[in-house]
């Protein structure tokens, strides 16, 4: 990702700022606060605002519990006490806002997260960027044999170059278009003085879903890490899971204790279903489990296998 030089100033001009405030404020993400982090070709991930830390999360749920609290002799222990048991209110009290540049294929899934604020970049308004994100080689993925929605064996050789020529070429071609359409190029010289160009809300329509476009993007920290536990997961797509692992990084900046709970109750935990359980309980008794006397699907079986470390008992 390469900034221009004007983002650049723009961004030192933003962490230059000094101001004075009673409200609480974090070191560590005050150190990286309006930087902007590199993601995939094009892309980044600025945080650009941010309310609240980990002892505001303690200070709601005190409010919130009283005097039940005091059984938690510490902060820490609160924290994890909270999520562990899905007390979940608490951690809205904290707020981050973000600034993402983002492929628009990417931003269509991102959005499906309906528990945001967004503002988006216009293209009613403006010219959307001559950027296109171009996977790396070993990107490029086959369609998965047992799933619809995920990636096989990577496509190599000549198959893999056409793949690159066709998405550079077409990426290329319509941004052409786009600008003989607008009458106007990426600089903002015109093409042809005695020509009218077409409405930019239009012309957009042409180009490909690998165009980046950017948004501020705020949330709260339970809505956070609900994004966070689904598009971080191996089972997500790779491009945005790359944003997602470069915000949990943010969120370990932010809010170090709720970010280590995080990992031990979500991203590292597993959820178990009652027959599920009824299994494990069996196994620890030595008793002998199989597919067929479990009640669980063959999905179901193989997934708790899986999670359980036996492979030798995935069917």
């Amino acid at each position: 990702m390469a900034l221009t030089e004007q983002q650049k100033q723009e961004i030192k001009d933003q962490q230059s700022n000094q101001n004075t405030t009673k409200r609480v404020t974090v070191h560590k993400l005050e150190e990286i606060l309006y930087e902007a982090i590199p993601i995939l070709d094009h892309g980044f991930i600025r945080v650009v605002d941010y309310m609240g830390d980990d002892s505001s999360i303690v200070q709601a749920a005190r409010v919130s519990y009283g005097k039940g609290t005091k059984k938690v002799s510490t902060d820490e222990g609160l924290i994890r006490y909270l999520l562990r048991h899905w007390h979940s209110t608490p951690f809205e009290m904290c707020e981050i806002k973000y600034h993402i540049k983002l492929p628009i294929f990417i931003a269509r899934q991102w959005i499906r997260h309906r528990t945001a604020n967004v503002n988006e970049y216009s293209a009613r308004y403006s010219i959307l960027d001559k950027e296109f994100y171009i996977p790396a080689p070993d990107k490029l993925a086959a369609q998965a044999v047992n799933n619809r929605q995920g990636r096989g064996d990577v496509i190599e050789g000549e198959q893999a170059q056409e793949v690159l020529n066709i998405l550079k070429e077409d990426s290329q071609r319509t941004y052409e278009n786009y600008e003989k359409m607008l009458n106007e190029r990426y600089d903002g010289s015109t093409i042809d003085e005695n020509k009218s160009g077409l409405a930019r809300e239009l012309a957009r329509m042409n180009l490909t879903l690998n165009s980046y476009t950017q948004w501020y993007w705020k949330t709260d920290l339970l809505n956070l890490m609900n994004f966070l536990f689904l598009r971080a997961d191996t089972h997500a797509q790779y491009e945005i899971r790359v944003y997602a692992e470069a915000m949990i990084e943010t969120l370990k900046k932010w809010v170090p204790i709720t970010h280590s709970a995080f990992l031990d109750y979500r991203v590292g935990a597993a959820h178990i279903s009652a027959k599920g359980l009824k299994v494990i309980k069996s196994m620890l008794n030595g008793g002998k489990v199989d597919l067929e006397s479990s009640g669980l699907s063959k999905r179901e079986w193989n997934e708790l296998m899986q999670v359980l470390d036996k492979k030798d008992l995935i069917t």
